[in-house]
């Protein structure tokens, strides 16, 4: 699996410590583990969580303007739990309102020694922090206007929202409300996954 995982991290220009390598090997290993008992992801073989689960949130990394950020519907930790690994500088809060999801990250923030990630488990709209997030990242979450609507009182006056997206569909922008803006969206490219990949940045 090490292999594999270096050849994809090779191909999506990204560099990361050997630790880094590790921790996210040991990730997909812990999340095979508990899939088989609670049905975590529909993706069941180890190699494709490397590129459907771990690349497909890595390549976001680059993107991300800020020191904290709140990953919405985060399922099994997803992209949350990569992108900390690889950012050990930024803070992250990983919500969802599943307790099974949220009981595999609070075990694989122990298995995997991260300091930086903090679990909630809440409804979005429920959650009310004191201290709102520079990003608000979701991952196949519903719709964009979904997205503002239910996450509007978590980022900061100057953050940004940042959705990962298979196809860019033009409809869903026209549905926002107007106070939200694009402000940018990125085709991204996920070694060996078929399908499209964007990223869209609202504020």
């Amino acid at each position: 699996m090490k292999a594999k995982l270096v050849s994809l991290l090779a191909q999506a220009n990204i560099k990361i410590s050997d630790q880094q390598i590790q921790q996210l090997i040991d990730l997909v290993n812990l999340l095979n583990k508990w899939n088989k008992a609670y049905n975590l992801t529909s993706v069941r073989d180890p190699q494709e969580m490397l590129v459907k689960h771990i690349l497909d949130s890595l390549v976001v990394s680059p993107y991300l303007q800020g020191d904290r950020f709140i990953d919405v519907g985060t399922g099994p930790g997803l992209p949350g739990l990569p992108l900390a690994i690889i950012n050990p500088s930024k803070q992250f809060v990983l919500l969802d309102s599943l307790g099974k999801r949220i009981s595999f990250i609070r075990n694989a923030i122990r298995e995997l020694g991260l300091t930086n990630v903090t679990p909630v488990l809440s409804r979005v709209e429920e959650y009310q922090p004191e201290d709102k997030f520079d990003g608000v990242l979701s991952r196949a979450f519903a719709s964009l206007k979904d997205m503002t609507d239910w996450c509007h009182h978590l980022p900061k006056e100057n953050g940004h929202f940042y959705a990962l997206k298979g196809i860019y569909q033009e409809d869903e922008i026209n549905e926002l409300n107007k106070k939200y803006t694009i402000q940018e969206v990125i085709e991204l490219h996920v070694p060996e996954l078929i399908g499209e990949r964007h990223l869209i940045v609202l504020r």
